[in-house]
């Protein structure tokens, strides 16, 4: 095995870079002659529009140009539409067309309704304040079952009942059927909370118009930059996509949030077009994004199960409300989507009946959050498999044990069509409980009991479908014969740049420290699809594993040539060609390096080494694993502390643990956030009552205990490489072993139900609901 190859648990190369301060980002970039532009956001939930009159901000000192809808409708731009299921074969809905500028009406706090451009920042907001609208303010609907409700307010005339579009996947007279003859049935009722992605870098872009080409420059925060381009060149600006340059730098986190398309990344090309060609910056201030950024996950489900005597499942029910807030942004309908999808979770589930609605509200746009519907499908489960574990008397790791899909039954075919491919629940699970030390958890919880304490264990099993859509990457020598790695995928935080070299440095034998990385510039990259849904080191890897294959056969009869002998004696090995049966070798580099000579090159031969590659993923991956948490519940505050918490995660063969170990911590951190502090919250008039970071909490470093953390490889049969994905991983399997560790802790007190997030004040009244303190005490 190779120091720096497949496997080890390579530093990652881009750290030094960052930690020393050099990273580039959006806002780190200031272009000659540069202005700066604020939005101006709608105060109101749902109102029309009756006039907007910008005369004082275009007359305030720096002012260069003062946008809005009017001119957007003037200009003829377009406006950005959503993924909707019709374009994959499904249902009808309704699409909300979303322009840069309100036109008519706004349908949410936040809404963008004007846009200034000054020659400073601090101009630029001053002169903001001067813009006046004249609102009629409207009835407004904020959550989710208000919105369904006969007679709510219309987000979207067009759309009945508030509802975009409905999915459904299963059998309903088969469950039906389940159901009538079931000895028991469950059912539970949840809330999966709306939450923020809060990216260390807040979004920002940067446009310049370039008047004697007609085309433009786009420097934008996106995990995803084609496809930016392909939206803001495509459906807005209405210029092909060759006129539009996107270059997405250095990008700190996305999360999914930064995949879709704002109407920032718009205005500012636009804008800079109206001021000839001056480039124009907007950066978003927290509190803007809080207002401005795409939410995730605000579910409301309610879940069944049959099962029989034993705690056999029979059949599952899911009946969803998933919010989209006041427009589809872009890919948020595969929250929904992949939430029905992966319903049954990892247990053999007979007859599933599962029902989603895509829900509009008056509050801001929802996002694919880390998970996607993963996350809320995995809570469902699970909780429904604990709840039915009491009510029949099993033992939660029994009923488990009883209902996971078999190892020998793989690949095994769910109701919505997909088929994991591989895996092994029982293993994994049992390794995880001895991981986490299952069995000495009675002396812990007494020792708790002795400090006041209530003490609380839960276990979460996930299963999730990782990538999507199809890749390229290219692997291209230069004449020194140095390697350049030219990725379409997208790292802003993964780690991509190591782990490509990574593999390359295995297959291709070039020094780790002589392999370059470029990504993010639709330029310098011809095509690619950017990075979210775990899909890098799928397509991404394989792709590149094409490029590699291609690039040695592309070199080998250029080596049989250089060493005189035939190009069926040749085989390549250890970074360099070779004679079969002989000690002679060429290095791969050498070959390289001439076939960039300027002459006597033959004729059968380009010019340079290059090779590109490509792959699909088709069919997906899954990615399953076990976490079990350890909970302490101080009854007098209401206060948890995690205080143990393991986790086993089968993600294929894994290119660098200590990269995907980062992966699964940091998705725990999310999914612990989301269980117990995290939570995005509107009044009644639709107003952001939780827009900063004091009144919005997340975790801190102390608010966690060690990880245990392990990697299990079982190899996924869907791409050569055995690969699965690992990014969601822990935000997918964190919220129901919290929740489940929480509700064990409070369960000799009577409660049996807490909706997330498990704050100290819910569990607290919780606990005084149920008069149930001075037990606690005992």
């Amino acid at each position: 095995m190779k120091k720096f190859g497949i496997g080890q648990p390579v530093s990652r190369l881009e750290d030094p870079r960052f930690i020393t301060g050099r990273g580039r980002y959006v806002d780190d970039i200031n272009l000659p002659q540069q202005c700066y532009g604020v939005v101006v956001m709608s105060p109101h939930a749902h109102a029309r529009i009756k006039g907007i009159d910008t005369a004082k901000a275009k007359a305030a000192p720096g002012v260069v140009t003062v946008l809005t809808g009017a001119d957007v409708e003037a200009d003829k731009l377009g406006s950005f539409s959503p993924i909707m299921p019709e374009d994959m074969g499904g249902p009808k809905g309704y699409r909300t067309l979303r322009s840069i500028l309100a036109v008519g009406k706004v349908r949410s706090v936040g809404e963008r309704v004007a846009f200034v451009v000054a020659e400073t920042l601090a101009q630029a907001r001053d002169a903001a304040d001067l813009v006046e609208v004249e609102y009629e303010p409207l009835p407004s609907v904020v959550t989710l079952e208000d919105a369904v409700k006969p007679g709510a307010p219309a987000v979207w005339d067009e759309a009945p009942n508030n509802v975009s579009v409905a999915l459904m996947m299963g059998n309903k007279e088969t469950t039906d059927a389940a159901f009538a003859n079931a000895k028991h049935v469950v059912t539970l009722k949840l809330n999966n909370s709306r939450v923020s992605a809060n990216t260390i870098e807040p979004r920002a872009a940067i446009g310049q118009y370039h008047p004697d080409s007609g085309g433009y420059t786009l420097y934008s925060t996106s995990q995803n930059p084609h496809g930016t381009r392909a939206h803001v060149a495509g459906n807005v600006l209405k210029v092909p996509e060759n006129k539009l340059r996107v270059i997405s730098p250095d990008v700190g986190g996305g999360f999914g949030m930064k995949n879709g398309n704002y109407p920032e990344d718009a205005l500012v090309c636009w804008a800079s077009r109206r001021c000839d060609g001056r480039p124009v910056k907007w950066v978003a201030t927290r509190s803007e994004s809080f207002l401005g950024d795409a939410h995730g996950r605000d579910q409301v489900v309610t879940g069944e199960l049959a099962l029989d005597e034993k705690g056999k499942i029979l059949g599952m029910r899911m009946n969803a409300l998933h919010a989209m807030g006041s427009h589809l942004f872009e890919a948020s309908i595969v929250v929904p989507l992949f939430a029905l999808k992966l319903a049954p979770g990892v247990y053999d589930i007979p007859a599933v009946h599962a029902v989603a609605q895509a829900v509009l509200t008056n509050t801001a746009p929802m996002a694919p959050y880390r998970g996607a519907g993963r996350p809320e499908a995995t809570f469902l489960i699970e909780q429904l498999i604990e709840r039915a574990a009491r009510v029949i008397g099993v033992d939660p790791i029994e009923i488990r044990r009883r209902n996971f899909i078999p190892a020998s039954a793989m690949p095994h075919k769910l109701h919505s069509g997909i088929a994991y491919d591989s895996g092994d629940f029982v293993r994994v699970m049992d390794d995880c409980l001895r991981l986490a030390d299952w069995n000495g958890f009675p002396k812990r919880a007494a020792a708790s009991k002795k400090n006041g304490k209530l003490r609380g264990r839960g276990i979460g099993y996930f299963v999730e479908e990782a990538a999507i859509f199809n890749e390229r990457m290219v692997i291209r020598f230069d004449p020194s014969g140095t390697l350049m790695i030219i990725a379409g995928t997208h790292s802003h935080g993964q780690g991509h740049q190591t782990v490509y070299a990574q593999m390359v440095h295995e297959w291709l034998g070039v020094p780790i420290e002589s392999i370059s990385f470029v990504q993010g510039d639709t330029d310098a990259v011809p095509i690619g699809r950017g990075t979210y849904g775990s899909r890098s080191m799928h397509v991404g890897g394989n792709a590149l594993k094409h490029a590699a294959d291609a690039i040695i056969e592309k070199a080998k009869p250029m080596a049989a040539i250089m060493m005189e002998a035939a190009a069926g004696d040749i085989e390549f090995k250890d970074g360099s060609f070779h004679i079969v049966g002989t000690d002679r070798s060429l290095p791969l580099t050498a070959v390289a390096q001439s076939l960039h000579r300027p002459m006597f090159l033959p004729p059968q031969f380009d010019v340079g080494l290059e090779a590109s590659g490509t792959f699909a993923a088709e069919p997906s991956n899954y990615p399953n694993g076990c976490h079990v948490c350890e909970v302490e519940i101080d009854p007098e505050t209401g206060v948890v502390t995690l205080a143990r918490y393991a986790s086993i995660g089968d993600v294929g063969k894994v290119v660098n643990s200590l990269l995907c170990e980062g992966q699964i911590h940091g998705g725990v951190a999310q999914g612990v956030g989301q269980a117990l502090m995290e939570s995005i919250v509107f009044d009644a008039g639709g107003q952001l009552v939780t827009g900063s970071f004091q009144d919005y909490a997340m975790p801190r470093a102390d608010d966690f205990p060690d990880f245990v953390s392990v990697l299990a490889e079982i190899p996924a049969t869907t791409n050569p490489l055995g690969i699965k994905g690992a990014g969601e991983a822990g935000a997918t399997g964190a919220p129901p072993a919290v929740i489940t560790a929480v509700l064990d802790a409070l369960r000799p007190l009577g409660i049996d139900h807490i909706d997330m997030p498990a704050t100290p004040n819910r569990i607290w009244q919780a606990i005084h609901s149920h008069g149930a303190t001075k037990a606690a005490a005992e």
